[in-house]
């Protein structure tokens, strides 16, 4: 023991595989793995349009120009975090620091601007209309898009935390049921939130009675909440459904509602953003509001609250 402590003090690597091999697992669990993926996929970009690792920071200028107006100004910026990330993570110097590249990216940002696309948020009467579209399906596969739209909505989830949802994350109450998320985008490191969700007074848009008919139709008693339904109208899968897949249920039920090109508009986040919306026109408290998102940052869910408090502005005429 003296010995390995003096070996740490030294900096000298290990010679142990299974130490060297917790590092690396360690390493890897500092970040989540849609994370991983992300960065990876960033870094295969980079890498088919000229780039290497290490890179030099004329090479990683170049990619910018070339991608300047092409890609969105923030994927633009996501690049260059993946290719820091990827130097930093092998002890290398990052290009990505230098006055170039720095000079480069500030350029296209007063080119292009920086303005972030915002998807349509769902709001209550949407969901009404959604509802209807939603139950023309086949029973079990209309149970499932209820329970996910409603629930989604009513959680204020992202996309991610609704698919991670399982049976064991549920209590039951008499007035509502709380649900459990064990990890989010924010909470990476697992500390874990109850959302609760209280029963609606009306059955027909109720997010808690919606669930309960899906898992009872699905015989769903363990394992993940929300999974593949086939063309059978069968459960296809144990799995859970994959986080763009919300986006895709979204995006069906709303282009069968409102039109192809409205289904452009929304994502996996508009019900989140939905809900937030929702409530700030009901003049919920902006830290309730917080409390049901799950937002940790004023600043963020003001984002939803001051389009609201704007639309609410009386005439002077």
């Amino acid at each position: 023991m003296t010995a390995r402590i003096h070996q740490l003090k030294a900096g000298r690597q290990s010679d142990n595989p299974k130490a060297s091999a917790l590092v690396f697992s360690y390493t890897q669990a500092a970040q989540s793995e849609s994370t991983r993926r992300s960065y990876d996929q960033d870094i295969r970009h980079f890498k088919a349009n000229g780039g290497t690792i290490p890179a030099t920071p004329a090479m990683v200028a170049e990619y910018l120009a070339t991608f300047g107006g092409v890609l969105a100004v923030a994927t633009l910026q996501h690049r260059l975090i993946a290719i820091h990330r990827a130097h930093s993570d092998q002890g290398l110097q990052s290009p990505i620091r230098d006055p170039r590249v720095k000079k480069v990216m500030q350029g296209i940002r007063r080119t292009f601007g920086v303005a972030q696309r915002q998807v349509r948020a769902l709001v209550k009467d949407d969901l009404l209309e959604l509802m209807v579209t939603v139950e023309t399906q086949k029973p079990l596969k209309a149970a499932r898009d209820k329970a996910l739209i409603l629930i989604g909505f009513a959680g204020a989830f992202r996309r991610s935390e609704l698919v991670a949802l399982n049976v064991d994350d549920i209590t039951q109450y008499d007035h509502g049921v709380e649900l459990r998320i064990l990890r989010s985008k924010t909470d990476q490191e697992g500390a874990g939130r109850t959302v609760f969700i209280p029963f609606a007074k009306s059955k027909a848009r109720c997010p808690v009675t919606s669930l309960q008919k899906w898992l009872a139709l699905a015989g769903i008693t363990a394992g993940p909440l929300f999974r593949r339904v086939n063309c059978h109208d069968h459960l296809g899968s144990t799995k859970a459904l994959t986080p763009p897949s919300v986006a895709l249920i979204l995006k069906s039920a709303v282009g069968k509602a409102k039109g192809w090109e409205a289904a452009l508009t929304v994502a996996g986040h508009s019900l989140r953003s939905g809900f937030a919306t929702e409530a700030a026109m009901a003049s919920w408290p902006t830290a309730a509001i917080m409390e049901q998102t799950g937002h940790k940052s004023h600043e963020m869910v003001m984002r939803y609250i001051r389009p609201v408090h704007k639309r609410q502005i009386p005439s002077l005429l």
